[in-house]
């Protein structure tokens, strides 16, 4: 394919910018795919010889100039960097929100291809991303609650409090005493939480001894049958799958049965996270969380300047867990960061205004 004989300047400018951008594209993936080994490192290869192909897309276009093409544009820059000093979950996620960007399928100079390419990209990325949240899932999930709990409940605690009028020494007893508390409690808590969780799944998980009856099981009535069907699967399903099970362990002869023999789904005992992980985590998150409004107090301030500077303190780190949230889940940063923001300063409003209320005025 050559370029259209009726090309202006902007279109072959618009044609660079896309070359620009699937170049470094192509090398964010090998950039990852540097990091991983494995399916996750062949599946990453792959998307670079994608975005390879889209290259060639615009440089046929440009009759193979690539001459002046500009430098990608920031955010994809930003997805480089990322990717070259950390390769982490981070940047798989912001990598599944570039690919959801793609401008090519409202533009005619693209190809349906290319445009499907990009909306297949975006599903592939998810799948890596959703590995490595997977992988995460217990452990941030207590260290950002813990996090955003320390953050609301103590800044609430210390504006409720010293919206009363009490001294500065009482304001900062109380928001320590809160800290311990509720790292205490946040961390008891979770560690319940997740043992029980694992509890559960190793009740649910089949008896590894009962495969030993299968060797011996009558394939003309075949119960096996019973026990997919009880786990989930339809009846032509289950039936199906009973006899594969028996035909294996047939061909074993007296051998053990296959070790998955009665499992129908897995459980991912890695999303659970363990239980002391867990409550170790909260605990450091929630007393970090806990400590930043107690810090202006801390250092002897009092009053009004103290409320403000623990509301602005505690407003940018509800900014920055907010926007690690969304980066993690696929969303957008401003919106998970605005959405922390308000409700955490929404839940302190009350409780000072209930101070103020009941209290004394601010000295």
């Amino acid at each position: 394919m050559t370029e259209p004989t009726s090309a202006t300047a902007a279109d072959r400018a618009k044609w660079r910018r896309y070359l620009a951008d699937e170049r470094a594209e192509a090398a964010v993936y090998r950039e990852l795919a540097a990091r991983r080994e494995g399916e996750e490192r062949e599946i990453l290869l792959a998307l670079a010889a994608a975005e390879g192909r889209h290259e060639a897309h615009w440089l046929r276009l440009l009759d193979g100039d690539g001459a002046g093409t500009p430098r990608a544009d920031i955010r994809t820059r930003i997805l480089g960097s990322l990717a070259r000093r950390f390769g982490s979950i981070f940047v798989l996620a912001l990598a599944q929100r570039a690919e959801a960007r793609s401008p090519y399928a409202t533009d005619p100079d693209a190809t349906p291809a290319m445009a499907a390419d990009e909306r297949i990209h975006g599903e592939v990325v998810r799948g890596l991303a959703a590995r490595g949240r997977r992988r995460l899932a217990g452990t941030f999930r207590a260290a950002v609650f813990g996090a955003n709990d320390g953050l609301v409940s103590n800044l609430a605690l210390v504006l409720g409090i010293g919206a009363t009028g009490v001294s500065s020494g009482v304001v900062l007893f109380t928001g320590i005493a809160g800290l311990l508390a509720g790292a205490l409690s946040m961390g008891a808590g979770e560690y319940v939480s997740v043992r029980s969780q694992r509890e559960l799944l190793e009740a649910s998980a089949p008896d590894p001894t009962a495969r030993e009856a299968l060797v011996d099981l009558d394939v003309g009535a075949n119960e096996l049958a019973l026990v997919y069907r009880a786990r989930g699967m339809d009846e032509q399903d289950a039936a199906e799958h009973a006899a594969l099970v028996v035909a294996r362990v047939q061909a074993a002869g007296r051998g053990t049965a296959p070790t998955d023999a009665l499992t129908v789904t897995e459980h991912d005992d890695d999303a659970v996270g363990t239980g002391l992980n867990a409550a170790i985590s909260s605990f450091l998150f929630f007393a970090s969380g806990a400590l930043i409004p107690v810090l202006p107090y801390l250092f002897g301030m009092s009053g009004i300047a103290a409320v403000v500077t623990a509301t602005v303190l505690v407003s940018i780190a509800l900014l920055v867990t907010g926007a690690i949230v969304g980066l993690l889940s696929g969303a957008s940063p401003l919106k998970r960061a605005m959405r922390q923001l308000a409700i955490g300063l929404g839940a302190a409003a009350v409780t000072y205004l209930l101070g103020l209320a009941f209290g004394t005025t601010l000295a």
